[in-house]
């Protein structure tokens, strides 16, 4: 089969042939119809320092797909050849506190879809059946390959309560795009998303109704009296990974406010503790998705009419994975999805 292999230490990826996976007795062969690229997929692209430390070449990447079940394990339940599915990107184990606890996103043992084993950037990906989600008619093939990165934004935006809540969102790439409109979806007050390219800003407010700010044009200490605030954002979504944008929202927040912590930086950064300590800012770092009831609130969102599909800017083969890469790296997209058909 066709596949996109990070073949060795070094920037991109090379479209090779690679063996068809075999599936074990609790897995399902997945039929790959469209993919989409992540910002992991980004780092691993570009070969960072955390890339460089993580994935361990030969190694097929990618875990944001939706496919059709073409083959199903002997001992797996529930599912039937010809589902439409995506699935969670994390393996979790069993045996560590956590997993036992129920709390899985948790558990130590992780295991990552195109990071730690082979992924999904190919024309057929193995899944642990438990780790499958049914797609609803409701949900297209574009849809149902950025609902992993979807919801890493609820698992963000909803770990804090946000009804009549101020929200200050940095980095307007789609993950904070995205939390935006699940913010004002579920009753925030004032939501602003900053980022320092126009051409993410202006794809937000195609998203949602949310304010933009530019900060190497504008100053946030006006824009946030423009916005009717007094004291401060009571919580704050860092999805960018900047250490200068973090450190604006530190300085933007209420005292006592929540801030969850999404954005991977792709280099260690300074943090001045003294600032939140004074301030008694609460910090939440997230790591993937709840499983599963982040895929059971997304599904829910979308059927509550919240529409997010506007993050999607382009489509391409999957032949033209240089095209799609290259945009990226450019900031010149928003999500970007290649098919496999």
């Amino acid at each position: 089969m066709k596949a996109l292999v990070k073949e060795k230490l070094e920037v991109g990826l090379k479209l090779q042939e690679v063996d068809t996976p075999k599936i074990k007795s609790d897995e399902v062969l997945i039929k790959v119809k469209t993919t989409a690229i992540c910002g992991t997929d980004l780092h691993i692209w570009n070969w960072d320092n955390w890339a460089s430390k993580t994935i361990k070449p030969p190694m097929t990447v990618g875990h944001e797909f939706m496919g059709e079940i073409i083959e199903i394990g002997s001992a797996v339940e529930g599912l039937t050849m010809g589902d439409r599915v995506s699935a969670e990107s994390h393996m979790v184990g069993e045996t560590s506190r956590n997993a036992r606890a129920g709390k899985l996103h948790l558990d130590p043992d992780t295991v990552n879809l195109g990071v730690d084993r082979d992924g999904a950037f190919a024309e057929f990906v193995s899944i642990p059946s438990r780790n499958v989600v049914q797609l609803p008619d409701s949900v297209d093939n574009e849809m149902g390959a950025i609902l992993d990165p979807f919801g890493n934004a609820i698992h963000a935006t909803l770990s804090f309560d946000l009804v009549g809540e101020d929200v200050l969102i940095t980095g307007a790439g789609p993950i904070g795009i995205m939390s935006a409109a699940i913010a004002l979806h579920v009753g925030a007050r004032r939501v602003l998303i900053t980022d320092i390219n126009d051409v993410r800003l202006s794809l937000a407010k195609t998203v949602s109704n949310v304010e933009t700010l530019n900060p190497s044009k504008e100053n946030i200490e006006d824009k946030m009296k423009n916005m009717g605030l007094k004291e401060g954002f009571d919580v704050g979504l860092e999805m960018s990974g900047s250490e200068v944008a973090l450190d604006q929202m530190v300085n933007s927040m209420v005292m006592g406010g929540n801030i969850a912590l999404l954005g991977l930086p792709s280099d260690p950064i300074n943090l001045d503790l003294s600032k939140i300590i004074f301030k008694a800012l609460n910090l939440k770092a997230i790591y993937g998705r709840e499983m599963f009831e982040t895929w059971y609130k997304g599904l829910a969102l979308i059927d509550s009419g919240l529409n997010v599909k506007n993050v999607i800017t382009h489509s391409f083969h999957y032949t033209e994975f240089e095209k799609a890469f290259q945009l990226l790296n450019e900031g010149k997209a928003g999500k970007v999805v290649l098919n496999w058909d």
